[in-house]
């Protein structure tokens, strides 16, 4: 037991040296974030979500477990985006909204609504997404395929798109 222990020990740390993380994906979110420093437009900018992704799988290899983790790292990391530019645009609505329409909502509350009307849309699309593959080993990476597409592009739609961007 203590040499299995220390076999798995070695083989993390391993990895770990050689840029794998503890899934033994090669995972760096370096050539979205290169992507985006270079892109001029929020389509440009649009463009470049998944590019982290792709490089993962291109150094870990073509496998569907490897497609759906590399596609889960970037989606974590965009969903702290998304979530992190929320927060700064509810507060910048809360502190710019002028009002002067009685017809429409608040800035404010416009948002939150448009976020909350969001989140099922994009896990409807995702399903619908992943049902095209009839339950294939194709499902799983397309349904996480596409929640990081929709997820990237609406953290870049909140943070360059509108209102305080």
């Amino acid at each position: 037991m203590k040499i299995l222990t220390l076999a798995f020990a070695l083989a993390v740390l391993a990895g770990s040296a050689s840029g794998q993380d503890a899934n033994g994906l090669f995972y760096d979110f370096g050539p979205t974030a290169s992507c985006l420093a270079g892109a001029q437009s929020l389509s440009a900018k649009q463009d470049c979500v998944g590019k982290a992704a792709e490089a993962c799988v291109e150094k870990t290899g073509y496998a569907t477990p490897v497609l759906s983790g590399c596609a889960s790292r970037e989606l974590e990391d965009w969903d702290a985006r998304l979530n992190a530019v929320y927060q700064q645009q509810r507060a910048y609505a809360r502190e710019f909204d002028m009002g002067n329409d009685p017809n429409l909502p608040g800035l404010d509350t416009s948002l939150r609504d448009m976020q909350r009307a969001w989140i099922p849309y994009r896990d409807a699309t995702c399903v619908y997404e992943a049902a095209q593959w009839s339950g294939g080993t194709g499902a799983g990476p397309a349904y996480i395929g596409c929640l990081l597409s929709l997820t990237g592009d609406q953290a870049l739609y909140l943070e360059f798109g509108r209102i305080g961007g």
